[in-house]
């Protein structure tokens, strides 16, 4: 099984923005968390981050016949994103969104997902924990 990792504007940031949300860890090390447990379960990640909305789209429409599952963190884009919701929507690859934080506590605009339509399933609130969850629930689904 080959997944690809998607994090969308400011996850590069980890261990330097807001370490009261988002925690002291850096994006290379939720990265290596994301590896190592891919490895223990005989799956393959690919990681792809970005800052521009355009680039996230063109990489998710790269996932057709390539990867089997995608775990998704559009960041901002999340609120607002019909583009990204788009590109979920016409890739027959099952999507996870991952939130580091918990939207659902946090500014009531961030409580409003719009690319979530476009996925099986939304994990929120669980740190990079979040990420392995995202991980072994696209595995089930096979």
């Amino acid at each position: 099984m080959k997944i690809l990792v998607i994090n969308g504007p400011n996850i590069n940031m980890l261990g330097i923005r807001e370490k009261n949300i988002y925690g002291d860890n850096d994006y290379n090390s939720l990265c290596e968390m994301i590896r190592k447990e891919a490895h223990k379960l005989g799956c393959k990640v690919d990681f792809f981050q970005s800052n521009i909305e355009g680039e996230i789209i063109t990489e998710i429409q790269k996932t057709i016949g390539v990867y089997d599952g995608i775990i998704i963190n559009p960041a901002a884009y999340t609120h607002y994103s019909i583009g990204i919701l788009d590109a979920l929507k016409s890739v027959d690859v099952p999507a996870i969104e991952v939130h580091i934080s918990n939207i659902h506590k946090r500014e009531d605009f961030r409580k409003k997902s719009v690319t979530a339509e476009g996925c099986v399933g939304q994990i929120s609130g669980l740190g990079f924990y979040g990420y392995i969850l995202a991980l072994r629930g696209l595995i089930n689904l096979k």
